[in-house]
């Protein structure tokens, strides 16, 4: 044995280990105990846990006896008696103890001292700190011997408390509080993990992406604390009802993630849709009565040798777009077509946070003088490379991963500010700047006063009155479905009672263009760029777009030819009495190069 320091020099070693910043609370934990086995001249330390049987968690032993893990039942320890009375045991020679000299400690491992103290982990008594020799010592322990080993424990006791509550803080941060199930963070930290053991062994696997139908209603109507009851209620259901291997986590609001282990397609849409059918069954008892929800999900399959989590995670969420859009309650499985649309709908997400997404303007022009008297703001997206891609290169994307209505609001902003920039310069306030609003856009209330707020505030700026029409028109196109002609009246008159004007794009395009004609309180109406492009050598057409202009000109309603492309075509609009044509006759779409 070494020879045991004097008690400054024990205490200036401790402190030296506790204050030694390249170690973490577990190392430091071990090199005190080794220190302090030498300050005391004993063999083996020792920090055991007492709840219920005693458990080894750190050890110095220079004779090898102890090894982790160590588990025995407490009353088999000696440390027993530390637990029982909660007070510092010193034992100078086991063997002329009655009490002990018959312990397996002093007859089969031949230790003859021991020494231990209740460690104390804040106010609950965590278990004890020993300390055993086995030769006889030469002198018994003194007061300081005693102070010394119970300071110990105390600051064993302390780097515990701080070792669990970093513990419990870690997986505070990594638990959602409301579901107790992983939150996203921790879920992507264990999908990186499971995604490389798949890269390694080449097995397949799934992620589905659930979202719980028409949840936010059940906030309107019921109130978050319903809506809460509802998450854990799905949150304990789908758990309950996963395979061993597979695992779930909250994904963000209404959303759940799950992780499928060793499935090709057909087993994956197989487990996902037994989820969706137990989660069915499974109503939700409220103080407003029985609640029978539904879930739909998408769910993406691929092979570990795949290379982008990111990609399979954008594949789960459009499946999951294209499940709610075809009505909820169901289960859409991704299809490997639509890589290419991920792929635009990845770049147009980084577009947009790098603000890369900008206006191209395009000339209209007034058919009976040929004077430009509007644009129209047209996306482009600014490739990594400076490439400009045109909106049909990414705007289909944008539309299928539910994205346009940042691509509108984006447009929106950077028109609004150009407009008054022109206009501060001294353009003309009859000059029209036509801006696309989607469906998409229109259904989000906080967009709309969003928008209105931005531009209240630009155009307090402007030298337009604030009373007056006002130059910006927004475009809704009839392309896009719109389900609820009369709450997007609703939604839009904000707008309207700024000044802002409609237009109805891409009029003749659908089957529900006269309907959407009657509802919606239009002053432009734009016909569909097919028709004018066919228009030259078919009367039919030609029938159908006289009927639109003289239909218009009854109700005071501004026409616009689209893609007028020669001066044939123009000649013959204007002899049907069309306002306005726009298309490459006139001109292409330019970026704005002052904004």
């Amino acid at each position: 044995m070494m020879t045991p320091p004097g008690a400054q020099d024990r205490m200036h070693t401790l402190w030296r280990v506790a204050t030694d910043r390249s170690l973490d609370q577990h190392q430091k934990i071990d090199a005190m105990l080794k220190a302090a086995s030498i300050a005391l001249d004993m063999d083996v330390a020792l920090v055991g846990e007492t709840d219920p049987e005693y458990a080894l968690r750190y050890v110095y032993d220079v004779s090898s006896v102890f090894q982790l893990p160590w588990h025995i039942a407490l009353d088999q320890t000696v440390c027993h008696q530390v637990m029982q009375t909660q007070q510092s045991l010193f034992l100078d020679d086991m063997g002329a103890d009655l009490a002990y000299r018959q312990h397996p400690l002093f007859t089969q491992f031949k230790f003859a001292v021991y020494a231990g103290a209740p460690l104390w982990v804040g106010d609950t008594l965590y278990g004890s700190l020993s300390f055993l020799r086995r030769k006889p010592r030469q002198r018994p322990y003194t007061p300081e011997d005693k102070t010394f080993m119970e300071l110990l424990a105390a600051w064993f006791g302390q780097m515990l408390l701080q070792i669990k509550q970093q513990t419990e803080l870690r997986a505070l941060a990594l638990t959602d509080v409301l579901t107790g199930l992983p939150n996203r963070r921790a879920a992507e930290t264990r999908l990186a993990e499971e995604y490389g053991r798949r890269q390694r062994d080449g097995t397949p696997f799934a992620i589905a992406i659930c979202d719980l139908d028409r949840f936010k209603l059940v906030n309107d109507h019921y109130g978050h604390e319903i809506g809460d009851l509802v998450l854990q209620q799905a949150a304990n259901t789908l758990h309950g009802h996963m395979r061993e291997g597979d695992w779930l986590a909250r994904w963000g609001g209404e959303e759940f993630l799950i992780y499928l282990h060793q499935v090709d397609r057909d087993q994956a849409f197989s487990v996902v849709d037994r989820l969706r059918l137990v989660y069915q069954q499974h109503a939700v008892n409220t103080p407003h009565g029985v609640l029978k929800l539904t879930l739909s999900a998408g769910v993406s399959v691929t092979q570990g040798s795949m290379a982008d989590l990111t990609r399979i995670l954008a594949e789960a969420d459009s499946a999951l777009y294209e499940a709610k859009n075809a009505g909820r309650d169901r289960i859409v499985m991704h299809q490997p077509a639509q890589r290419n649309m991920l792929w635009k709908a990845g770049e147009l997400q980084s577009a947009l946070q790098t603000a890369r997404v900008i206006p191209a303007y395009q000339v209209m022009v007034d058919l009976t003088n040929g004077q430009a008297v509007a644009d129209e703001a047209l996306a482009r997206l600014v490739g990594k490379d400076g490439h400009i891609l045109p909106a049909a290169d990414f705007i289909e994307a944008a539309e299928g991963l539910h994205l346009i209505h940042l691509v509108d609001e984006t447009i929106a902003r950077q028109a609004m500010s150009r407009c008054a920039s022109r206009l501060g310069a001294g353009a003309s306030g009859t000059f029209a700047h036509f801006v696309n609003l989607s469906p998409q856009f229109l259904a989000r209330p906080e967009l709309v006063q969003q928008l209105l707020n931005n531009a209240q505030q630009i155009c307090g700026s402007c030298s337009v009155a604030q009373d007056a029409i006002k130059p910006l028109v927004f475009e809704i196109t009839e392309r896009q479905f719109i389900g609820n002609l009369d709450l997007l009246v609703r939604e839009v008159q904000p707008l309207l009672d700024y000044g802002f004007r409609l237009a109805l794009d891409d009029f003749g395009s659908g089957y529900s263009s006269f309907l959407y004609l009657a509802k919606l309180p239009v002053s432009f109406l734009k016909i569909e760029g097919w028709m004018v492009a066919n228009m030259r050598h078919n009367g039919k057409i030609q029938d159908m777009i006289q009927s639109i202009v003289d239909l218009c000109l009854r109700q005071g309603i501004t026409t616009i030819a689209e893609n007028v492309e020669d001066a044939e075509t123009a000649e013959l609009l204007l002899k049907m009495g069309v306002n306005w044509g726009q298309g490459f006759h006139f001109g292409r779409p330019q970026l704005d190069v002052n904004s």
